[in-house]
């Protein structure tokens, strides 16, 4: 007969410490993904803003909250191995609902504001993070044998989920995104979590009516677990590190560290630096002084297509200091503009230290370029100019064959896409987004900046249209092509003999060779950080 109050089941058996490991790392790096991937999916219905990582974030924090604490109160209750496989599998069926979820949720409308984000992110991503959260703790309590070896136990497994959540993060970001689309990537994570708790269960059931034995001698803490932790609290250090140094802009909006730097040879010149790039410049006395290379592109764009100076609708998709809109304003009385700008911040500064006059001929709207362009009416603009930017790279969500095709459907039957961007030397993305617009216009055309004719990365600008392009005309504004800032000497060292250092004209034949195999992006696939890295 047994004492009073012992108990006579036999004690649960832990898990190998391999297993245990893999369990803790693999839910927490999926909790992760699926955080990232998170922004990607939903940007089609809310876009990217500081509003829709927080959200994200925010919510997927309490997911993880709620599933440790749920977690472990089940884990008390009954025997963690059984929770193990139904977890996982449960996780793994939510991961793949977050797709029609979203996306029926996201097609339904609404505002885009902060409380349609978190309920996006909420009926999506909420349920798998909490299951998956759930998982750690249920390990945890398998693997506590000894009240001498808590700390360590708990210590270790801690580390593990914290290197599973930071490999998640950083292998999502830099490899994940440009290896597949994002609804493959989310099913086949499902299916792996699936499988694997299928694989869990089946284990369980033939091990259940097997006496558990109790565990050997305690195990003390092996220098490589050590040396992980380490590692992980470094680099946590850093990262805090890097949070704290003090910012180098002038004004921290919600998206850019902005600066605006005089020019020190001019004295009504401006420059408007984003982050760590000179994003615009303007002369506040010369509306037609055009200092960079791809403005005086995007200016030649309007002044071949639509010739003379009557006025025209013109959609800007991303403000920077608005050059484009003060020159069009002073060539073309009369013409009507909108501005759309995500960064209300911004707005202000180019009001006020970069003297915009607003008028009822300019109207600048705030908010997501990507939802903004719907609420505008079909033909309504004659141009529409692509100039917006995240740091290097235009916003994925404002680059994808869905979104153009939206562009084109503001633009009239003789309107033209001018759209800047930035590539490296592969020229991948350049190609890419030439390639995307082929799908949505009848004519494009590719101008490869100085920069990138010389083998360096920088900005090129890409025209399209569903009425022909006049290539000759602009090859030749191209090779008169000036800088107002630089003498006639420095012209022609520039711009050599050749005109190379103006840039380079891609279309016709040479067009299609150029963008034989170049990725077509679209909602669902548009790795285009990756693509510039390439």
């Amino acid at each position: 007969m047994s004492d009073a109050g012992e108990s006579t089941d036999p004690p649960v058996r832990a898990l190998p410490s391999w297993l245990a490991i893999v369990l803790v790392f693999g839910t927490s790096a999926v909790v992760l993904v699926l955080e990232i991937l998170a922004g990607r999916l939903m940007a089609p219905y809310v876009g990217v803003s500081l509003e829709t990582f927080t959200g994200i974030i925010g919510t997927i924090l309490a997911g993880i909250a709620v599933g440790a604490w749920a977690g472990g109160v089940a884990a008390d209750r009954v025997d963690p191995r059984r929770l193990l496989g139904p977890l996982l599998v449960a996780g793994g069926v939510l991961a793949i609902a977050t797709i029609p979820i979203v996306r029926v949720l996201g097609e339904s409308g609404g505002s885009a504001g902060g409380v349609r984000i978190i309920v996006l992110t909420a009926f999506g991503f909420l349920p798998s993070a909490t299951v998956l959260s759930a998982v750690p703790p249920a390990v945890v309590k398998l693997q506590l044998r000894d009240l001498d070896s808590t700390g360590a136990t708990v210590g270790q497994l801690s580390a593990w989920g914290t290197v599973g959540a930071l490999f998640g993060t950083f292998f999502t970001g830099y490899v994940l995104v440009a290896a597949a689309a994002v609804t493959t990537l989310i099913v086949t994570i499902g299916l792996v979590l699936v499988a694997g708790g299928l694989v869990l269960f089946v284990l369980d059931r033939r091990t259940a009516r097997t006496a558990r034995s109790v565990p050997g001698p305690k195990r003390a803490v092996s220098p490589e677990d050590w040396t992980v932790m380490g590692l992980g609290g470094v680099l946590a250090l850093s990262l805090l590190g890097v949070a704290g140094v003090d910012s180098p802009c002038q004004r921290q909006t919600a998206y850019y560290c902005l600066s605006i730097v005089e020019d020190p040879s001019l004295e009504s010149g401006r420059t408007l630096v984003l982050d760590d790039l000179r994003h615009s410049y303007v002369d506040l006395d010369d509306p037609l002084r055009l200092e960079f290379w791809y403005v005086r592109r995007i200016v030649d764009t309007i002044e071949v297509h639509h010739q003379g100076s009557s006025p025209i609708d013109v959609l800007s998709l991303g403000g920077g200091a608005f050059t484009v809109p003060r020159y069009v304003r002073e060539t073309r009385p009369g013409s009507e503009q909108v501005i759309l700008e995500i960064d209300q911040e911004l707005v202000d500064v180019v009001l006020d230290d970069f003297e915009f006059e607003p008028g009822p001929d300019v109207s600048i709207v705030v908010g997501d370029a990507r939802l903004s362009v719907r609420d505008l009416p079909d033909d309504s603009a004659d141009v529409a100019v692509g100039d917006a930017f995240g740091s290097r790279s235009v916003p994925f969500h404002l680059a994808t064959e869905e979104f153009l095709a939206d562009v084109d459907r503001v633009l009239r039957d003789d309107g033209v896409y001018v759209g800047n961007l930035i590539d490296g030397t592969d020229e991948t993305f350049l190609r890419a987004q030439a390639a995307t617009l082929g799908r949505v216009f009848d004519h494009v055309v590719v101008v490869r900046g100085p920069l990138l004719v010389a083998g360096d990365s920088g900005n090129s600008v890409i025209l399209a249209s569903d009425s022909p392009l006049d290539v000759d005309s602009f090859a030749e504004l191209l090779r008169a092509d000036r800088d107002p800032s630089e003498t006639a000497l420095e012209r022609r060292e520039r711009v050599g003999p050749d005109g190379a250092g103006a840039g380079e004209i891609v279309a016709g034949d040479d067009l299609v060779e150029y963008l034989d195999g170049a990725t077509v992006l679209t909602d669902d696939f548009a790795p285009i950080d990756q693509l510039i890295g390439g």
